[in-house]
């Protein structure tokens, strides 16, 4: 399920004690109410309990230092789905919920006609490893300090899945 509007309180709340970036209250609302962003949320007896935030972006506007990610011999109208949010309640991790959101996502775009999306970006903190490896991403890159998180620099590191090249062995085309 996507969070409504009427969900804003709550992804405010979840997301100001899962993520290390303090939001304006536009981007919650384009997180509840926005079609150009990809929203998943987990439910657990009718509460949010996970979330991913996803955009697909043309390779050639993604960030700088996700530039090598997908290869530069794609075309031009390859598209990325840039997640550098994926959050899951303290009391329920290690219950798969992020991987649900991951494969959630995955099929999400594969079922929705995005066949020029090649790959999915994830944008961790370095102490965030279980979930992408877990559903075979790899690390591609450390960026240190990328993040201040209440006066405190954390490293980052971007990963995306094992296959170099596309996303085909984990997000089939339409058929």
């Amino acid at each position: 399920m996507s969070p409504l509007p009427h969900d804003i309180d709550t992804v405010k709340h979840l997301c100001d004690d899962w993520f290390p970036t303090v939001y304006p209250d536009l981007w919650y609302r384009d997180v509840t109410s926005n079609k150009k962003l990809l929203c998943l949320a987990a439910t657990y007896r009718g509460a949010i309990v996970g979330m991913i935030v996803s955009e697909l972006k043309n390779r050639t506007k993604i960030h700088k230092e996700d530039g090598a990610i997908p290869a530069s011999s794609f075309s031009v109208d390859t598209q990325v789905a840039y997640s550098p949010r994926l959050g899951v309640v303290k009391e329920l991790r290690k219950h798969n919920i992020g991987s649900l959101l991951l494969e959630s996502l995955k099929d999400h775009i594969s079922t929705t006609g995005q066949e020029h999306c090649k790959t999915i970006n994830l944008h961790v903190l370095t102490t965030s490893n279980t979930v992408y490896e877990n559903r075979d991403f790899k690390q591609h890159l450390h960026l240190p300090y990328y993040y201040s998180i209440r006066g405190v620099l954390k490293s980052s590191k971007m990963a995306s899945p094992m296959s170099s090249t596309s996303m085909a062995a984990t997000i089939p085309g339409p058929s």
